[in-house]
């Protein structure tokens, strides 16, 4: 058995295996890049070594980095995780050459399952049923288009290297076909550095389900039965369970059948997942792809089946033995995992960045994560921050616990996507087991929003909670409060509510008065009379730490907040609000900054892709002006007005702030 393990990755995946080694008496070494120095998954660590700049391609995907950190630090064995070169043929083999022993499959099992094209001949071969699709080596745009022809549409154009949503594309229309390619082809070949396509026809409404299998060195193959990952957003899960609900027993049966025979026609000896695709209400699921990895969503597995799957994972790279046989096995109960991103999903889930200042976890429920309070999120990574798992003896005890710890979630600093989970959860489709990957399109048709009804009062709790903590400090004094905005311009941190402008909500002036104290204010609480609004409703405050308890008119809450200069942040029902406290003179500044104008602004930080105008040009509303890079995203920028290009402030490779302004344009006169 190995004795020292370096864990190729970072984030709340090296966090997950340094738990594990740490309790099988394993000495663990972190790598990190410049922008993860302070990282929590380098603190836990017993070692960290440094890798390189902030750039993947430049630290965590650079082989000669990682192979030079596991001599520094004397390892004997590496954990890729999942990402980065967790699915690398040559890192595989890069360590095998040098004797490391890697904690994952055979090379050549991950070179056959690692490309799409050559994963779904080979499951052919073994009698697994795949999608009806293209997969040739002529990768012509001639030749795909030709072939997308054939299969018709819908379709779906996907990178054949790779996985985690990058370098997919759904078409719906013949015309929509060479920018789907020319986009996946791009995205493709900046995630993976393979530009190679294959083209499968869409299933509009189907399930997404996957076997996890445990595969070691001597032959013996077993099941750990399947998880159900069919809310998805642009190809990437958003929540997934085991075991699958409503699913009969004929399709479990076939699903296992499928992923065994697979595994044993490879020559396969680690975890990995089979996934398959199944049209709902039908019962033949189609073969999709192979990840001969840990999956994001492995926590499910382990609450049903007892397994520490990272500790069995190592184990099998040791050379030992399955400890198990199928037959002693069986799962027990339901889980289910929600991914927590930094994104803001009523901005169609624009990344968000920054500097973490206060957390907020559920109690008595899992949480798997690499940040804490202080943790900067960067744009270079993935927007992915934590994994909350809930578990129960039956289905809807888990969406119930699941949906409860969603609610008491609050980070803040940044935005995430917390409130739109708990709605996920309890939405009908969902709580009845019955979501496809047209779960979100159909449950959320005009975008998710978040519920307004309560912003109002929200917005007289801040002030008092506000006024509570100035008296910590000085005497009782009036003030005004702005309500959910942040700078008058546009900010990557103002938190959006519904119905409010990038620009920030309409400012409330807002009058406090003491009502009664019911003790020393800030320890035993205070009630104050908050008016405005034409409303005025009495808000009762009681602080502990970074705890407010909120009490009055029928009512007895706890929220969570955070006080910054002149902004205060309150996490409550899985959402955290900002609010901005100004003095009167600000307000007549934040309305006269708010005229706008023509120009695309960068709504994140990011580089630049491409750039589709040119200075002088004229160009109509909605037309495409550039293509930024973003968390590993393309995202089309388009112009909100017709008129002319003025100016181009920047160029391909450019790397560009939240609010830069991107390109002018003039708009034009009407009439």
């Amino acid at each position: 058995m190995m004795k020292s393990v370096l864990i190729a990755n970072r984030g709340e995946i090296a966090c997950r295996i340094i738990h594990t080694c740490r309790s099988m008496g394993l000495r663990t070494i972190a790598v990190y890049s410049d922008a993860d120095r302070d990282a929590l998954h380098v603190q836990l660590a017993d070692e960290a070594v440094h890798i390189g700049p902030p750039q993947p391609s430049e630290s965590y995907l650079k082989i000669e980095n990682i192979l030079r950190a596991v001599e520094v630090a004397g390892a004997d064995a590496v954990h890729p995780g999942y990402g980065f070169l967790s699915e690398n043929t040559k890192f595989a083999r890069a360590l095998a050459d040098a004797g490391i022993t890697f904690i994952g499959p055979n090379a050549e099992a991950i070179r056959q399952m690692g490309d799409k094209i050559e994963s779904k001949r080979i499951a052919e071969k073994a009698g697994v049923p795949g999608v009806p699709g293209y997969n040739g080596d002529d990768q012509t745009d001639a030749v795909l288009i030709a072939e997308a022809e054939k299969i018709g549409f819908p379709l779906m154009v996907k990178a054949s290297a790779g996985g985690g949503g990058k370098g997919m594309r759904r078409v719906f229309e013949r015309k929509e076909l060479e920018g789907a390619i020319d986009m996946a082809r791009k995205e493709a070949k900046s995630s993976f550095g393979d530009d190679r396509l294959l083209i499968e026809k869409l299933i509009t409404r189907p399930r997404h389900l996957e076997v996890q299998i445990a595969a070691d060195k001597h032959g013996n193959v077993i099941h750990l039965f399947e998880r159900d990952c069919s809310v998805q957003r642009n190809n990437q899960k958003v929540l997934e369970e085991a075991p699958a609900p409503n699913l009969p027993d004929g399709v479990r049966n076939k699903l296992f059948e499928r992923a065994i025979a697979l595994a044993k026609t490879i020559g396969y000896d680690s975890l990995g997942t089979v996934e398959f695709i199944m049209d709902a209400g039908d019962d033949e699921p189609a073969f999709l792809e192979m990840n001969t990895r840990l999956q994001v969503e492995h926590p499910v597995t382990e609450y049903i089946t007892g397994l520490d799957l990272v500790e069995l994972q190592i184990r099998i790279a040791g050379g030992e033995e399955l400890p198990y046989e199928q037959h002693e096995i069986y799962p027990r109960g339901h889980a289910i995992e929600a991914r927590v991103t930094a994104e803001k999903p009523a901005q169609n889930f624009m990344p968000d960045i920054g500097k973490v200042h206060l957390i907020h976890w559920p109690t008595d429920i899992r949480i798997d994560t690499g940040i804490e309070a202080g943790s900067e999120i960067s744009q270079y990574y993935d927007s992915m921050v934590a994994k909350i798992i809930a578990y129960g003896s039956e289905r809807r005890e888990a969406c119930d616990r699941l949906a409860a710890a969603l609610e008491t979630t609050a980070v803040i600093g940044v935005e995430t996507n917390t409130a739109f989970l708990r709605d996920c959860v309890l939405a009908e489709d969902f709580y009845a087991g019955r979501a496809t990957t047209s779960f979100l399109p159909e449950t959320f048709p005009d975008g998710w929003q978040p519920d307004a009804s309560s912003d109002a009062i929200m917005a007289m709790r801040a002030a008092a909670i506000w006024q509570a903590i100035e008296e910590q400090h000085q005497p009782f004094t009036g003030f005004r409060v702005l309500s959910n905005a942040g700078n008058p311009a546009r900010s990557f941190v103002t938190i959006q509510q519904e119905g409010v402008e990038p620009d920030g909500g309409e400012a409330v002036e807002m009058i406090v008065s003491r009502s009664c104290a019911d003790g020393t204010p800030g320890k035993g609480g205070t009630r104050y009379a908050i008016s405005g609004g034409g409303e005025t409703h009495e808000v009762g405050v009681k602080l502990d730490g970074s705890m407010a308890m909120l009490f009055g008119e029928g009512y007895r809450t706890a929220v969570s907040f955070f006080k910054l200069d002149e902004v205060l942040y309150i996490g409550a029902k899985g959402r955290v609000r900002k609010f901005t406290i100004l003095p009167s003179a600000e307000f007549a500044r934040a309305r006269l900054a708010a005229g706008g104008s023509g120009d695309v602004v960068s709504d994140m930080p990011g580089a630049v892709s491409e750039v589709l105008v040119e200075a002088g040009q004229p160009i109509e509303a909605g037309q495409p002006v550039l293509v930024l890079e973003s968390m590993k995203l393309l995202i089309t920028l388009n112009a909100s007005v017709s008129g002319t290009v003025e100016t181009v402030a920047v160029k391909p490779g450019d790397i560009v702030k939240a609010g830069a302004v991107l390109v002018g344009i003039t708009p034009q006169e009407n009439g």
